[in-house]
């Protein structure tokens, strides 16, 4: 049995796949929604942040989802939006820990990170971000005065070792759970979108991001930015062989606009294996170039296994992307205007 969650804008897509034929259900539409997270763990329990509305949980396999009370609803600053006192409710990143599948972590904008350990009903706010030296330079192009947390990832072998990915300005790094912070450490890169880790390899990290590619193989300590053939150096989604943690793929554009617009999009994916230079993957059965907004990415459990979802929906290589396969599902030609905006596979 596979599950494929696949969030777009204005809904999640639920695709399962029982006996080799598909069948899609559509939930939380008419929802501004930015990010996802399922867990191998618990994978009776999905959680979608939005903008607009905060975070959102199922514990029945996505069949149905409640809105959790949280307090990710932090003030806005004076004159955000051109309005005053506004509310937001968004939740921009959202994972589940490796190690312990009802410890989440949650990310807003503005940045703050949340923290539970009973799976959601409760939630601690990790002081601190904000209080080191960079976040006054911080910043999200499209919303003047603000920024957010875009990505968290849990490292598989330090349960207390938590990389953050904000938009734009830092890599923020802790090593105790989110009860202290680091900043920009050397090589790290400012507009992180995505990271990966890697369950065979202790210390790996990739990291896609709006000024280019890195890597770090002491958990986050010191980077460095592999580039050789990385034609387009506007990164978006990152995802590692979970056969060999030196193969790695990356979604990346020349830009924001030719990677999230789908009107005037050009997307590509690279790949990287044993620290040869990039190659970018061509006529292989995943749509890339003109029209193509990049893609998300996510590894399964199988070696040369990750599944990959853009505008043209969603797909799956088991060759680590010599061929690929698209899912039958429903794919809506209005989803064809849609960049996802996150990927989660459950393979029983």
């Amino acid at each position: 049995m596979t599950t494929v969650y696949a969030a777009l804008r204005d809904r999640l897509l639920v695709c399962e796949d029982g006996a080799g034929e598909w069948t899609t259900t559509s939930r939380l539409e008419g929802h501004d929604i930015e990010c996802l997270a399922a867990s191998q763990g618990a994978p009776e329990r999905v959680f979608v942040g939005t903008f607009e509305s905060g975070l959102h949980r199922s514990t029945d396999d996505g069949d149905s989802f409640e809105s959790l009370e949280t307090e990710f609803v932090p003030e806005r600053e004076s004159g955000y939006g051109g309005a005053e006192n506004l509310e937001s409710a968004a939740v921009t990143a959202v994972t589940i820990s490796p190690h312990d599948p009802d410890v989440v972590y949650a990310g807003t904008e503005p940045s703050r990170i949340y923290r539970s350990s009973d799976g959601g009903d409760s939630w601690a706010h990790l002081e601190g971000l904000t209080d080191l030296p960079s976040p006054d330079s911080w910043f999200f192009p499209p919303r003047p005065h603000t920024h957010h947390v875009r990505w968290l990832e849990v490292d598989p072998f330090d349960p207390e070792r938590l990389y953050v990915g904000i938009e734009a300005g830092a890599f923020v790094l802790s090593t105790d759970g989110g009860e202290s912070w680091r900043e920009r450490p050397p090589g790290s890169r400012r507009d992180n979108h995505s990271m990966a880790t890697h369950p065979d390899r202790e210390g790996l990290v990739y990291s896609a991001a709006g000024d280019g590619f890195a890597v770090s193989t002491d958990g986050g300590e010191s980077w460095d930015h592999p580039q050789a053939g990385l034609e387009h150096r506007y990164c978006w989604s990152v995802a590692s062989d979970p056969g060999d943690p030196d193969a790695v793929l990356v979604s990346s554009a020349s830009g924001a606009g030719s990677a999230h617009t789908a009107s005037s999009a050009e997307s590509y994916v690279y790949r990287s294996s044993g620290g040869k230079p990039w190659e970018r993957l061509e006529g292989t059965g995943l749509p890339t170039g003109e029209g193509v907004v990049r893609a998300e990415l996510a590894a399964g459990t199988e070696p040369g296994v990750v599944y990959a979802v853009n505008n043209r929906g969603p797909f799956r290589t088991a060759d680590f992307g010599d061929s690929w396969d698209r899912l039958e599902v429903a794919w809506p030609e209005s989803l064809e205007a849609q960049a996802p905006r996150g990927l989660a596979v459950l393979e029983a």
